[in-house]
């Protein structure tokens, strides 16, 4: 009889185990902290938006941000979020931005209403870890002991020479860089006309956070020296014609 009941209750036991793990990852995804929205990324639509692969059609079956944090990835497919990873990615995502780890323009504060942040050029005084010799002279682009960053600014006053923050605390707007006199470069940074070259702008579009996913070359690593053969194969042949 032992070996009757081993087997009729097994599979019993195996599936209350998994019940078990899932319940407990429920429990440890509604333990952790959900991340308020930012003034750039205000909502599921836009965060899905700006992460890029496709994730806004998904949008829709997202509920609420409170769900985009704490959703596992077995509810993510119940709701019908395919293949997985996608789920993947975006979990990734979703983790980065729990930790404040943004892309590009995702600090901003100041943001307007169709999602556009502006930009300005202002000159900071250096961090002291980053002082030296070098830092210290004057150079055609900066003052001595200055760097030059771009700042996130009230949206329509990028034309203005008025930093919104003492300019000791002013924080550089992420993953963007002043190149040259007062070039902002990033990311899907543009010239913002009317600021004389010091103004630029940044605005929620599809993909802007995207991490492009890698090309398969020649059939990818497995069939690459294969695929790779047959073709010098083909160009001997052609070239003995």
């Amino acid at each position: 009889m032992s070996w009757m009941f081993g087997s009729k209750f097994r599979p019993l036991k195996q599936a209350c185990a998994i019940c078990i793990r899932h319940s407990s990852t429920s429990n440890r995804l509604l333990s952790r902290p959900i991340p308020p929205p930012t003034p750039f990324v205000p909502d599921v639509a836009t965060f899905l938006k700006v992460i890029g692969r496709n994730l806004s059609a998904h949008s829709s079956r997202i509920p609420s941000w409170d769900a985009l944090f704490t959703y596992s990835s077995s509810q993510l497919r119940a709701s019908g979020i395919e293949p997985a990873r996608k789920r993947k990615y975006l979990l990734w995502w979703r983790e980065r931005f729990r930790q404040g780890r943004y892309g590009v323009g995702g600090d901003s504060k100041w943001v307007g209403e169709d999602g556009e942040a502006h930009l300005r050029v202002f000159e900071v005084p250096m961090p002291p870890e980053w002082q030296s010799k070098d830092s210290a002279l004057a150079t055609a682009t900066r003052t001595a002991g200055m760097r030059k960053i771009a700042v996130n600014v009230p949206f329509g006053t990028a034309d203005q020479d008025t930093c919104p923050v003492p300019l000791e605390e002013a924080p550089p707007v992420a993953l963007t860089k002043v190149r040259g006199a007062h070039t902002i470069s990033g990311p899907f940074v543009e010239p913002l006309k009317g600021t004389q070259g010091m103004g630029a702008r940044l605005k929620v579009q599809e993909g802007l956070w995207e991490v492009k996913q890698g090309r398969k070359v020649d059939g990818g690593e497995r069939r690459k020296a294969e695929v790779r053969a047959k073709r010098r194969a083909a160009e001997r042949k052609a070239a003995g014609r």
